[in-house]
């Protein structure tokens, strides 16, 4: 026997209701990721809380209504109570209602402000990482130990699993140790936040926000950019990779080790060919130039200007380094002279002055560098 209209159409609300539900338990992705750290635990639980009593209302008020609905429609003779406000709950209700939703409130405020106060204390910390947004990249500046680098997103594949999610220098800390964020921003509004480890932060230009973790177990944790702060904002990704004291300890030595090597390379007294210094500055444009200026040096007009054909690549080389070195005021040009090394500044500006048709014959060597600073 076919179905009426009725039976069909209840037929297909549950499947598609029952479709959706199956679909959302075998992805589970949707709720925040497991935390690592007690502070973000405390995060967590509160999000639990404050999503049970959601929806534990949300089900009750639905239920009520969709009730009231159909019990008293018209078809069956129901009329509007007149005399509600006379009633007993007409009369208390008014109360009692407020008086329910203020408990309601109290219930979740009271761990709120804990979490909230635990979010801002400030202990003595083992180890202090700067996190300074910018656009659209990370840079990190471990304090104690003399370390820096600048995190990129290094993964543009649509189709592998890591898409928009992997960096080239993902931040290494250590489990067990308390660790202090120190977060600020060198052009707009930036947020930090990797859900299992920290709770998230404003990184606001000129001012330093600060916030903490004890991150208890080893692992690869992912975050994002959580302010929008402009067109590749979902070009931002975050990874940290926590890891023992002692693997900690021997990734520090590593990298000062590279960065002595580097150091002692780009202050030889060597003078570069081109070739050498073309394919140098091609590696740094890539890693920390490209994202507002583009590959083939076009721009994105008129945030980020073209370097293809532009008076700057053309123009008087001085100039040329000394914005490179300083950024330029009320722009989004940033400052790279702290964070590049004079051999990394002197092949990005020769790369640049060569590149896309640019061809001014012009090499920049480290000392020229090294004088300009």
């Amino acid at each position: 026997m076919m179905p009426n209209l009725a039976q069909w159409r209840w037929r297909s609300l549950s499947a598609g209701i029952g479709g959706l539900a199956l679909d959302a338990s075998a992805e589970l992705k949707m709720n925040l990721p497991e935390p690592v750290s007690p502070l973000t635990a405390e995060i967590f639980d509160l999000h639990m809380l404050t999503t049970l009593v959601s929806t534990i209302i949300m089900v009750a008020v639905i239920g009520l209504v969709g009730f009231t609905i159909y019990r008293f429609r018209k078809s069956q003779g129901s009329e509007a109570d007149q005399d509600f406000n006379d009633s007993r709950f007409g009369t208390w209700g008014w109360i009692l209602v407020p008086i329910i939703v203020l408990g309601i409130d109290l219930s979740i405020a009271g761990p709120g402000a804990k979490t909230l106060k635990n979010v801002e204390a400030y202990e003595e910390a083992d180890l202090t990482l700067k996190v300074i947004g910018s656009q659209w990249k990370w840079t990190y500046e471990y304090l104690d130990q003399d370390i820096s680098f600048v995190s990129n997103l290094n993964n543009e594949d649509l189709s592998s699993p890591g898409y928009l999610r992997e960096v080239d220098n993902p931040v290494v800390l250590p489990t067990h140790q308390r660790i202090r964020f120190l977060h600020t921003a060198s052009d707009v509004l930036h947020n930090w936040w990797v859900p299992a480890v920290a709770p998230k932060k404003d990184s606001i230009p000129g001012y330093i926000n600060e916030t903490w973790t004890i991150i208890e177990q080893e692992g690869t944790y992912y975050g994002q950019c959580a302010e929008l702060c402009g067109t590749r904002h979902a070009y931002m990704p975050i990874v940290v990779k926590a890891v023992s004291e002692q693997e900690f300890a021997q990734w520090v030595a590593d990298k000062k080790q590279q960065k002595a090597t580097q150091l002692a390379e780009a202050t030889a007294e060597k003078e570069w060919s081109k070739a050498e210094l073309m394919a140098r500055g091609e590696s740094v444009y890539n890693r920390t130039c490209a994202a507002c200026h583009q590959i083939e040096g076009t721009g994105t007009p008129p945030v980020f200007p073209a370097l293809k054909g532009s008076a700057i690549a053309l123009g008087d080389v001085s100039a040329h380094i000394d914005i490179v070195l300083n950024g330029k005021a009320g722009t989004a040009m940033s400052a790279w002279g702290s964070q590049l090394n004079d051999l990394e500044i002197a092949a990005v500006v020769t790369y640049e002055r060569n590149a896309w048709g640019n061809d001014s014959g012009d090499l920049v060597q480290p000392a020229a560098i090294k004088a300009a600073r």
